[in-house]
């Protein structure tokens, strides 16, 4: 099956994964008050459940009941792992074979290099998933038991686990206040972050650490950037917001680093803060739009260009600084073909998120860095918001609902499925330079 199939296949599996949930979402049975939820609001709240982004344009701790919480949860899981990740594991818990077709589809899903490995990369995905999302829970469950007691411990400690590891955003705590109450709390703290980076790291990644083996190339590139990342973003935070007194700057030295040390791994992936975003200064702003961009890393659980996208990009300038032909990471020279799709990756990902900035400019009453912030956390399936998102008009959400998805499916996957199937034969031309 060719690979735009695939990605047109996957698309449309979210498609309906989102729209069966908006449906339930909107019923008098998820709502706390037992009335009809508009189907807008309910699909928005779907679509950012499954594109694990976490802007929100409902309150979800108070609007929605019980159930419409279990369907939220649900909704994650299936977005973290992939609709078709989970209907190829129940075929194989049924011990129904697969065909050539599906494995292809899952080759494309899961962003493995040969069809012939899925099953076991799922029987791995669903070990470490359940595993790692399980312990956060447990612990998340000990330290809010005496706090909210057995049942409200459990369930919070499980939904903000599952919320957590797949990079969704979406908490249960009111007010759109998301994890402020505990600011100082290192526990909570780590608990979360940790959760939120091994979900952003990609399976591939996660299975090479749990095996103890030797790093493949692009483990080592994921690894590195994140951590690079992660650094840049807190020490950033600290020195920007430091002395801020709407933002750190009320709080001691230990409580400034772990707020700036959360908001950076936050930031990339989750969505989740601990700090009055709106408060922030402009600068910070624009670190934080930078990181939603780049995102998280391939076969992970959240959005962005993708770890491995932007440094293969900066690698590549530095090589052609230093009049180099070849891209070299680590004493491997990277495949051409592999350098363009990455290049293509960012100038169709900008060009989305600046068409999606614009059309908002242009019909909402916001400023450009709130309208701008809304989009790139979109794009990046982040969650993290200014504030406007209950607040858009009913084609502003309609905007961020379609960038939210295509930034969840990717840009380039998004495009190839709806390219023709038709394509010219690779034919040889001569050579002319242009100047460049």
């Amino acid at each position: 099956m060719p690979r735009f199939r695939a990605a047109l296949i996957i698309g449309f599996s979210f498609l309906a994964v989102i729209t069966l949930g908006a449906v339930l979402l909107c019923l008098p049975v998820s709502s706390a008050n037992g009335t009809f939820t508009s189907f807008l609001d309910a699909y928005f709240t779907a679509n950012s459940a499954t594109c694990v982004t976490g802007l929100a344009c409902l309150d979800t701790g108070t609007h929605f009941s019980l159930f419409g919480k279990l369907v939220i949860l649900f909704l994650i899981q299936v977005g973290g792992l992939g609709y078709m990740t989970f209907s190829t594991f129940f075929m194989v818990f049924f011990r129904r074979k697969m065909f050539i077709s599906e494995k292809l589809m899952m080759q494309e899903a899961l962003n493995v290099y040969s069809a012939e490995d899925v099953i076991n990369v799922l029987k791995k995905i669903f070990s470490i998933v359940f595993l790692i999302e399980g312990i956060g829970a447990m612990a998340l469950f000990f330290r809010w038991l005496p706090e909210f007691g057995i049942k409200k411990a459990a369930f919070y400690g499980g939904f903000h686990a599952v919320s957590a590891f797949c990079n969704a955003g979406l908490s249960l705590f009111t007010n759109f206040s998301s994890f402020s109450a505990y600011r100082g709390d290192i526990t909570v703290n780590l608990i979360i972050t940790t959760l939120i980076i091994l979900g952003g790291l990609g399976f591939l990644v996660i299975t090479d650490i749990v095996q103890n083996r030797r790093f493949s190339l692009h483990s080592k590139i994921v690894v590195y950037t994140t951590l690079f990342l992660i650094l840049l973003g807190t020490l950033t935070i600290f020195a920007i917001e430091f002395n801020h007194n709407t933002t750190l700057g009320l709080f001691g030295n230990s409580q400034k680093l772990l707020a700036s040390y959360f908001q950076s791994v936050t930031t990339r992936t989750a969505g989740f803060n601990t700090i009055p975003l709106a408060g922030l200064r402009n600068a910070t702003k624009l670190l934080m739009m930078g990181l939603m961009f780049i995102g998280a890393s391939p076969g992970g659980t959240g959005g962005g260009i993708k770890t491995t996208t932007f440094i293969l990009i900066c690698a590549t300038i530095w090589a052609t600084l230093h009049e180099s032909k070849n891209t070299v990471m680590f004493e491997r020279k990277i495949p051409a073909e592999t350098v363009r799709k990455a290049f293509a990756v960012f100038f169709l990902s900008i060009s989305l998120v600046a068409g999606a900035i614009f059309l908002l400019n242009a019909i909402e009453p916001f400023s450009l860095m709130e309208i701008a912030f809304e989009t790139f956390s979109a794009f990046g399936t982040v969650g993290l918001s200014l504030g406007i998102t209950p607040f858009l008009s009913s084609w502003g959400k309609v905007i961020i609902i379609a960038v939210m998805f295509i930034g969840r499916v990717g840009t380039l996957s998004f495009l190839m499925g709806l390219s023709n199937e038709n394509r010219k034969p690779n034919l040889k031309y001569p050579k002319e330079g242009i100047s460049i």
